[in-house]
C-alpha cells in the first residue's frame, strides 16, 4: 500500500471537518468538470465503505477538508484529539473496488 497521508487529529477535526494535506490533491479523483470538490469512498480496518466530500475551499487559505460524511465516521469510531488517522491508497485493487483505506491509532496513555 502507498501512504497518502497520516494525521493527528485536532479538537477541530473531530468537531467540524478534517483538514488535509495540500499537497496530496493531486491524487485523488478531481473531476473535469468540478475542480473543487468530489466524494472520496474509503475502506476501513473491517471493510466497512465510508464516503467523505472532500472540498477545496477557496481563498488564499484553499486547503482542501473532508466534511460530508466525516463526522460520522468519527462518532462511529470513537476518535479523540491526538489520536491519530492514516489513509493509504491500495495497490492491485480489482474494478469496482475501493482503493483507498483509513486506519484509526489510538493515543496511548502512559500511566507512570
Amino acid at each position: 500500500m502507498e501512504l497518502i497521508f497520516s494525521k493527528l487529529l485536532t479538537q477541530t477535526d473531530i468537531e467540524r471537518r478534517l483538514s488535509v494535506p495540500t499537497r496530496i490533491l493531486y491524487l485523488f479523483p478531481y473531476t473535469a468538470t468540478d475542480h473543487r470538490c468530489f466524494d472520496l469512498q474509503v475502506k476501513d480496518t473491517g471493510d466497512v465503505v465510508w464516503s467523505f466530500r472532500c472540498i477545496r475551499r477557496d481563498g488564499v487559505y484553499a486547503k482542501p477538508v473532508f466534511s460530508k460524511g466525516w463526522l460520522e465516521f468519527v462518532y462511529a469510531k470513537g476518535l479523540k484529539a491526538c489520536d491519530k488517522i492514516v489513509v493509504y491508497k491500495a495497490k492491485g485493487v480489482v474494478e469496482g473496488d475501493v482503493p483507498y483505506r483509513i486506519e484509526v491509532k489510538r493515543k496511548i496513555l502512559r500511566l507512570m
